[in-house]
């Protein structure tokens, strides 16, 4: 009979244990949404899909915005390992650098999510995303989006002309400065006085969410003319992890992440635009409202407006120039703005 030997067997026991652990790789992400948000729902299609096509190798725990820290202060709890990744509108750090702000949510410049998902993905933005996040110890990994806003109006907008003089609430900052250029007359409410105020007409107009949200909050009943799809805003969310973590990984759970992360991407997309045009054929059946979607000549318009104050974010850092740069070019080539 072989006995082993007393360090035998826990030099057994330990190359088990590594093993173990090389096989099964739990990680924790916040998201920047809450527990039964839409959004937050839809963000586990990339959790099911991360453990399902890598076997059960690597899993996620995704955790509701406030779980371990503020959304503005993941990037320095992935950094300090309380969390492992987030999945996040980028623009909540747009206090650290400009450039967050610009490139997570630069006013007018899409029509489509494609548009802004092709920028990411083949026209330089992913590499922007890693210039920006590398700093705070992260790895980006992809891309998605709720959509494309919906815009809430009381008055008829067909144009950009329409815009002026019209009092539109808007969050402060490169939204509100976009209008007020277009020569509409920003107000800044928080979004639980939306209603009440286009109903007693202290605003005309309102920057609000995605036509089925609007829809859901009565919106729609009382500002009867909403542009859809809209023209001015459209978030990135992205979903990154810590970068040491994410160079641990081999180069197929790699791969296999990246393409989770871009099912959920598709199916986030294509989820809610769902939504919203069943929100459009209900809110047409109505018999009250009219929807109005404005032209590309016009949108190329609204987009030249919002590249004057796009030129005054890229002076305020080194890496909100390049975005800017990076941005104007892409959307040249595409033939989405004059050069």
């Amino acid at each position: 009979m072989n006995y082993l030997t007393t360090t035998a067997v826990a030099l057994i026991a330990t190359l088990g244990a590594g093993s173990a652990a090389m096989a099964e790789q739990h990680f924790r992400f916040q998201s920047s949404d809450p527990a039964g948000n839409p959004n937050f729902e839809l963000q586990h299609v990339f959790v099911d899909k991360v453990k399902e096509l890598t076997n059960g190798e690597v899993t996620i725990e995704l955790l509701p915005v406030g779980t371990i820290v503020d959304y503005k202060e993941t990037p320095d709890a992935i950094q300090a390992g309380l969390l492992d990744g987030h999945i996040t509108d980028t623009s909540y750090f747009a206090g650290r650098d400009p450039a967050f702000g610009l490139i997570a949510n630069p006013v007018g410049a899409w029509a489509d999510p494609a548009q802004m998902i092709d920028f990411v993905e083949n026209g330089g933005g992913k590499e922007l995303m890693n210039e920006l996040i590398n700093p705070y110890g992260l790895e980006f990994i992809g891309v998605s989006t709720p959509g494309l806003e919906a815009f809430v109006s009381k008055v008829p907008l067909d144009k950009v002309d329409d815009l002026k003089g019209v009092k539109i609430r808007s969050p402060e900052g490169l939204i509100a400065n976009v209008f007020a250029a277009a020569g509409a007359n920003p107000v800044n409410l928080p979004s639980s006085e939306v209603y009440t105020s286009l109903d007693k007409g202290v605003i005309d107009a309102a920057d609000y969410s995605v036509f089925s949200v609007n829809q859901d909050t009565g919106m729609n009943d009382i500002a009867m003319n909403p542009v859809y799809p809209g023209f001015h805003s459209l978030p990135l969310i992205e979903v990154s992890m810590n970068k040491a973590k994410w160079d641990a990984l081999s180069p197929e759970l790699q791969g296999k992440i990246k393409e989770a992360e871009k099912i959920f991407q598709q199916t986030q997309i294509d989820t809610l635009h769902q939504r919203d045009l069943k929100a459009v054929e209900a809110a047409k059946a109505g018999g009250k409202i009219t929807v109005h979607n404005w032209s590309d000549e016009e949108r190329a318009k609204f987009r030249g407006i919002a590249r004057g104050e796009w030129e005054k974010v890229a002076t305020k850092s080194p890496m909100s120039q390049k975005v800017y740069d990076t941005l104007v070019a892409y959307l040249t080539d595409k033939g989405l703005m004059a050069k």
